[in-house]
């Protein structure tokens, strides 16, 4: 699988970035068969959060002796300093590490949690005093929603993150607003050298009315030429990295999509955009 820089951190990061939420409702047996899978696909980045349900725990056993192996990378939703310290620390006893090489104030996705959080007394001030103390060597921010690359061009004026991570995927960049901005945020991105993960790579559509039939809070395209096409789209975008769904099911497809990655060319990229710009967004 092949392997990019992952901006200022100087990684090597795979590809494919392992998203723990997928392991958010498994038991201990099927967690594990699922971090096999990733160690099997050469995977060398895990994204992970206390919000992810039982993820935490389910991969806390792991880490003594693949710790090494991985850059680590987790997340918390509190808007306070001290929110965040105290999460901080309870992440590193469930995850049974002593520091995080990349830690992120995780769903900010509007202009109000990006004030909460960059506030005197607010969260960045706790992921700070933790990269003081060489609890994380990096600091990230992440969020979903339409707005994300706007609250990120914005978050970077304010701060000077190492990464970011937001949705990317065709449909949506069929929104003209979104994609205008997302293109300004990859290009900041790319002069600040800032690491850019991305997730939904493999949306469709909402769910609707339809019963979920995937762990996913979105309809996955679940065959394999839709999810390959998906993947080349996104990791044929400067700077990019996938972090693979919420659902342990599509594991082996995301993979073996990430391995037989092939560079889209420009007018490609467009013709997927057009095919796909009927379907409903998922924000």
């Amino acid at each position: 699988m092949e392997k990019r820089r992952y901006g200022r951190t100087r990684n090597m990061s795979t590809v494919a970035v392992f998203g723990a939420a997928c392991l958010a409702q498994l038991d201990q047996p099927r967690a594990d068969e699922a971090i096999q899978k990733m160690i099997n696909a050469g995977v060398n980045q895990i994204d992970i959060a206390p919000s992810y349900g039982q993820a935490e725990a389910r991969m806390g056993p792991w880490m003594p002796d693949i710790r090494e192996n991985f850059f680590l990378g987790c997340k918390t939703t509190e808007r306070s300093k001290a929110g965040a310290v105290k999460e901080f620390g309870e992440s590193l006893e469930r995850l049974q590490t002593d520091h995080f090489d990349l830690y992120q104030l995780h769903a900010v996705t509007t202009m109000e949690e990006l004030d909460q959080c960059t506030a005197p007394g607010g969260a960045l001030e706790g992921v700070i005093e933790m990269r003081k103390q060489g609890l994380t060597d990096f600091i990230g921010i992440t969020g979903h929603g339409m707005d994300a690359p706007k609250v990120f061009i914005e978050a970077l004026s304010r701060f000077d993150f190492d990464s970011v991570l937001f949705p990317l995927y065709p449909a949506l960049l069929a929104d003209e607003s979104y994609r205008q901005d997302a293109l300004k945020l990859l290009d900041l991105c790319e002069e600040k050298d800032v690491g850019v993960m991305t997730i939904k790579s493999v949306a469709k559509e909402p769910w609707g009315e339809r019963e979920h039939s995937y762990q996913t809070w979105y309809v996955p395209f679940d065959n394999q030429n839709d999810i390959q096409e998906s993947i080349n789209f996104v990791l044929s975008h400067k700077l990019t990295y996938i972090c693979t769904p919420g659902d342990t099911r599509l594991l082996d497809q995301v993979f073996k999509a990430c391995e037989n990655f092939e560079p889209m060319r420009t007018e490609q990229q467009q013709a997927l955009i057009k095919e796909r710009a009927h379907f409903d967004l998922i924000f």
